[in-house]
């Protein structure tokens, strides 16, 4: 499929892009690596299937993210924890194990390339034509690791990490670093991102435009600048 991109006057000058599920397929890259891992370490003796232990890590996991990101919990605690309580849901109590697989998650998944679909068509496309941004609640140095091993890094002016500011998205803070860093104005700026909650709310209640990925469809009421359901649509947009 080719992408479709319009030529039009923009308004823009500054695109701020979240990374996780919004260019770096998270869910799939993350999956990727705990299925190597439960082969590595012999959970079928312990568990049926991967796919059991994948979904329920990353239910506790997205559950722990969100204590994380209402600064309820520390990265380090949240870098075990979600392990720990995984495992301890199929009744394994091991502290090496825990310990083990979680460097090696944190190892092995940011050198994961999947990407979400149109990534790079629609990154060709902005780059030259805008500045390009990413603000992400992920950690620093794994986002970095990501973004060079995916080829992403050329593409990008800043990275703004929520450790990085002591707040996290949705919080104004995050967004008003971001912009003061590169001296960009609100007017001139719009925030993409695929958390309805966290990048396009956070985005709203700080004062810039926002752009929803709803790669799932998520039914809302909310008011926000555009939406689109797939990447390639940002050149009807930008």
């Amino acid at each position: 499929m080719v992408v479709q991109f319009r030529t039009t006057l923009k308004k823009y000058s500054h695109i701020f892009f979240d990374l996780d599920r919004t260019l770096w397929d998270f869910d799939k890259n993350s999956r990727e690596t705990l299925t190597e891992l439960f082969f590595r370490h012999n959970l079928e003796a312990s568990i049926d299937k991967p796919e059991d232990f994948v979904d329920t890590y990353h239910e506790i996991n997205l559950q722990l993210w969100d204590l994380y990101r209402r600064g309820q919990m520390t990265k380090d605690v949240l870098r075990v924890k979600r392990f720990k309580m995984s495992f301890e849901h199929f009744g394994i109590r091991d502290d090496t194990l825990v310990a083990n697989f979680g460097d090696k998650y944190l190892e092995i998944s940011p050198t994961k390339t999947l990407l979400v679909p149109y990534t790079k068509e629609i990154l060709n496309y902005l780059y030259g034509r805008y500045d390009l941004h990413i603000i992400t609640n992920g950690f620093l140095n794994t986002q970095q690791v990501k973004m060079k091993n995916c080829g992403l890094d050329k593409y990008f002016k800043s990275l703004t990490a929520s450790e990085m500011v002591g707040h996290n998205k949705p919080r104004p803070e995050i967004f008003q670093h971001a912009l003061s860093a590169v001296h960009a104005r609100k007017k001139e700026s719009i925030m993409i991102g695929d958390d309805l909650e966290v990048d396009v709310l956070g985005a709203r209640q700080f004062g810039i435009d926002q752009v929803f990925l709803n790669r799932d469809r998520l039914v809302h009421n909310e008011a926000i600048t555009h939406e689109i359901k797939s990447l390639e649509k940002l050149g009807e947009i930008l």
